[in-house]
């Protein structure tokens, strides 16, 4: 939650980014809902009327940078992920209700539903000439400034502008705006208003078609396209052949879950992005500047955005990974940027043993292995989340306490306590065959499908036994 008050951010130079607060929900709901319940509503009150965000939230003023702005087009769905994770953890739903200001107007009021409904639809009014979202100034990957063009050095990449933005587009927010589109739809199903989750889910759909086809390179997913309509991610491509953010994110989503693409493109990530460090963002390295392409290319190669070990993304490949069933893998790349684990190589890691780096030096790069920038990263947020929540398979739902393991085949179970919504589950899951198939029985009795229920007689305990096969 305070990510703008370490040795690298402090006062209100700079604050928290909207899409990484939002992410950090992940993190720390389940222990502090009261402040997670008002993050939420102090982040929504800095959106705009559009449906779009300031790029950067100040904590301290409550407020969005002005200096930095907004127009970064993934910004407004991570609001939706960060409501459904709230609403999932503490079924407090009357928070959907309460009237949010835009951009902080007094008079401008609409309950916090109507914010989610503006960021879906803002996608919608912002789609390029594949039918793909368009990048606006950039994505998650900050560094990624297909609009930017800048060619006079000391400008800056992240409020320049050179190019209208309406042809560059990112696959990445393909991604992201099927999962919020799932989200909302199960949203509004929640609410009663099914025909608007049916808008919601044919949308997703939609953009799903869109992505197999002019978001599929083969053997993995594009990453975006350029201003020239040119595809960035892609065999065609003379360096940056293949990008991490896609293969996670598009997969996470469930594109290709049902057709074999999402296992052909988390196997490309084995073959191209895979280091014994974590996975790199890119590869091949950018070996010079590219004007198309920004900040990105500026870094030398195997640091930052440039085929760094990104970890802030290291966990969507680990979900990834169990989504296909893979728990082997999803464990492995867990150890890999592990800080406890990495101690053994503090030689070379060079890195505080008790929490996350933004950044572990790539293969191209001569220090490969040494991490950069502690604190200064969402990953400690999303690796609890792959860890407890897809690994462990212990997760929050809309209608009760999912549990669905994706452990290592070598694991013969665990134990877990898992307190939600007021009550303690005691968990006991053990494995009886190879596979990821639950058999689920609650106090003793068996239920069918994952989903342990609240307890309708009032009880604060709950046993729960899960057997794999």
């Amino acid at each position: 939650m305070s990510r703008s008050a370490s040795f690298y951010e402090s006062g209100i130079g700079r604050g928290l980014g909207f899409r990484d607060s939002n992410q950090d929900l992940l993190g720390f709901v389940q222990m502090a809902p009261a402040r997670a319940r008002e993050r939420i509503l102090d982040l929504a009150a800095t959106q705009l009327p559009t449906g779009g965000a300031y790029h950067q939230y100040q904590p301290l003023t409550k407020r969005g940078n002005n200096d930095v702005g907004g127009n970064f087009n993934d910004d407004p769905h991570w609001l939706i992920v960060g409501v459904a994770t709230y609403l999932k953890e503490t079924g407090d739903w009357s928070i959907l209700d309460e009237p949010v200001q835009y951009d902080n107007e007094p008079g401008s009021e609409q309950p916090l539903y109507e914010h989610l409904q503006r960021s879906f639809h803002y996608t919608l009014q912002r789609l390029g000439p594949h039918g793909l979202p368009l990048i606006g100034r950039a994505d998650w990957n900050d560094c990624l400034n297909l609009n930017c063009f800048s060619d006079t050095p000391g400008q800056s990449f992240q409020t320049t502008t050179n190019k209208d933005g309406k042809v560059a587009e990112s696959v990445f927010i393909a991604g992201l705006f099927v999962l919020a589109g799932k989200e909302l739809a199960a949203i509004a199903r929640k609410r009663g208003l099914e025909d608007e989750a049916k808008q919601y889910l044919a949308e997703a759909a939609k953009m799903d078609q869109v992505v197999h086809k002019y978001g599929w390179d083969g053997e993995w997913f594009v990453r975006a396209y350029d201003d020239f309509g040119r595809k960035v991610g892609s065999k065609e491509c003379e360096e940056g052949k293949i990008f991490i953010e896609t293969q996670g994110f598009c997969v996470l989503a469930g594109i290709g879950l049902e057709d074999g693409l999402a296992k052909r493109a988390l196997d490309s990530v084995v073959e191209h992005l895979a280091t014994p460090h974590g996975i790199v963002l890119q590869q091949p390295a950018y070996s010079r500047y590219y004007l198309e392409l920004g900040e990105i290319s500026s870094y030398p190669p195997g640091y930052k955005e440039n085929a760094g070990i990104f970890c802030h993304n290291n966990p969507w490949v680990m979900i990834a990974e169990t989504m296909v069933g893979n728990g082997d893998r999803a464990h492995d790349y867990y150890a890999r940027i592990n800080p406890s684990a990495r101690e053994a190589i503090s030689d070379l890691h060079r890195c505080e043993p008790y929490v996350y780096s933004q950044m572990i030096a790539g293969r191209d790069a001569p220090t490969h292995g040494e991490a950069k920038n502690s604190w200064l990263t969402g990953t400690a947020a999303w690796n609890y989340y792959a860890i407890t929540q897809w690994i462990l398979g212990i997760r929050p739902g809309y209608d009760g306490l999912e549990i669905a393991p994706v452990i290592p085949k070598s694991w013969p179970g665990f134990k877990a306590t898992r307190k939600f919504r007021g009550v303690t589950y005691d968990i006991t899951v053990k494995r009886v065959g190879e596979g990821n198939a639950v058999v689920l029985r609650v106090n003793g009795a068996p239920i069918p499908g994952n989903t342990v229920p609240p307890p309708a007689d009032g009880r604060t305990e709950v046993s729960a036994e899960v057997t794999l096969s």
